[in-house]
């Protein structure tokens, strides 16, 4: 009995750390959130495309959308557009492909300044590319090569005949 004791003792003493760690910060400071049917009309057709998701997602989540909604009257058209793509395109994620995202998305917030700016160039390189272009990349091929046009010869206005010629001690003709 007494080793059956120590080996309960044994357990509770390597088990106890487990037992202290407290839940991430998110967790711990956000309140209860709504439901979706506790949402404003006006939250609901901003948060649309999230309604499948909603009942679901934590507190933390709902409330950081909730904010995005709140601020979703004052943005222009252009920016209104850019969350609604967005929002739909989260929505169509799987949640190993949400998870991968935050993932991404917290490596690339750790780098140092000089990295996100390569980042941010090869991005907006990336971005100006042709449909074709960015499909052929996606595929694993390179994209198409760029068609330069012929150097053109020299205009005879800067021909070696009209540039004057170097007088000996380094002065020029008058």
């Amino acid at each position: 009995m007494a080793r059956f004791l120590r080996g309960i003792a044994l357990l509770l003493a390597l088990a106890s750390p487990a037992w202290a760690l407290a839940p991430t910060p998110a967790v711990i400071a956000t309140p209860p959130q709504p439901q979706w049917k506790e949402l404003s009309l006006e939250q609901q057709k901003v948060l649309a495309p999230l309604v499948r998701d909603w009942d679901q997602m934590e507190n933390f989540r709902r409330k950081k959308w909730l904010g995005i909604a709140g601020r979703y009257q004052k943005m222009k058209p252009q920016a209104q557009q850019l969350v609604q793509k967005r929002m739909q395109q989260w929505a169509a994620m799987t949640p190993e492909q949400r998870a991968k995202v935050r993932s991404d998305y917290k490596a690339f917030s750790q780098l140092p300044p000089e990295k996100k700016a390569e980042i941010h160039k090869k991005w907006q390189s990336y971005s100006n590319l042709p449909a074709e272009d960015k499909a052929r990349l996606k595929r694993g091929e390179k994209p198409a090569p760029k068609v330069v046009a012929p150097i053109e010869q020299a205009s005879p206005a800067l021909s070696p005949a009209t540039v004057p010629a170097a007088v000996s001690g380094g002065e020029t003709a008058r």
